[in-house]
């Protein structure tokens, strides 16, 4: 070995020494560690802050687009629910005319005109999706019906509808007005004491 490598060998193993002993005497560097520790803590903190946010945002943006589905798949409701006195005024009228064919051709004509005019009617609101409920023969429902009395029906199962007062309408299969019933009761029922 050369004389300068050797001497470049003590450099060296000088420089290393002094900086061991650099970093065992500077008192900002004793903590260090430590202090590696807690930002690392505090940057998983923050990201999973961030992971957080991230998630409720979307949540958010979820929440808000059935929110606008539902506000368009159901704003017409008010405007059905003030359409169906008219619905109903023209059932009125038609049923009205029942039996009075024998009056004459005036009265036949009104009835037609008046079928024809619930027919578009009611063509207009299944455009959109408006649906009548006329449900004689079906079993009673309370999400859909609305029993305005029981009555014997020896010829009707018990608990079917047997007339129909005011038919029901639903908008995308969500109830506008429940249809008024009238519900058959079972013929033996046992009648109640009411002195008891």
């Amino acid at each position: 070995m050369s004389a300068d490598e050797h001497r470049n060998e003590q450099i060296e193993d000088e420089q290393k020494a002094q900086q061991a002993e650099n970093e065992t005497a500077d008192p900002a560097k004793e903590g260090q560690p430590d202090e590696v520790a807690a930002l690392r803590e505090q940057v998983k903190e923050y990201q999973e802050q961030m992971l957080r946010s991230q998630a409720e945002m979307q949540n958010v943006r979820r929440r808000a687009e059935i929110d606008v589905e539902k506000a368009h798949k159901f704003a017409l409701e008010k405007f059905v629910k003030e359409l169906l006195p008219v619905a109903d005024s023209l059932e009125k009228a038609v049923e009205s005319t029942e039996g009075h064919e024998d009056k004459g051709e005036l009265v036949a004509s009104i009835r037609e005109g008046v079928e024809m005019t619930l027919s578009l009617f009611m063509n207009s609101l299944q455009k959109f999706n408006v649906a009548q409920l006329n449900p004689i023969g079906e079993p009673f429902d309370p999400q859909k019906h609305e029993a305005m009395s029981m009555v014997p029906a020896p010829d009707a199962e018990p608990n079917t509808v047997v007339a129909v007062v005011q038919k029901g309408y639903t908008l995308n299969d969500r109830l506008v007005r429940p249809a008024m019933v009238v519900v058959a009761k079972a013929g033996d029922s046992p009648k109640i004491d009411e002195q008891a």
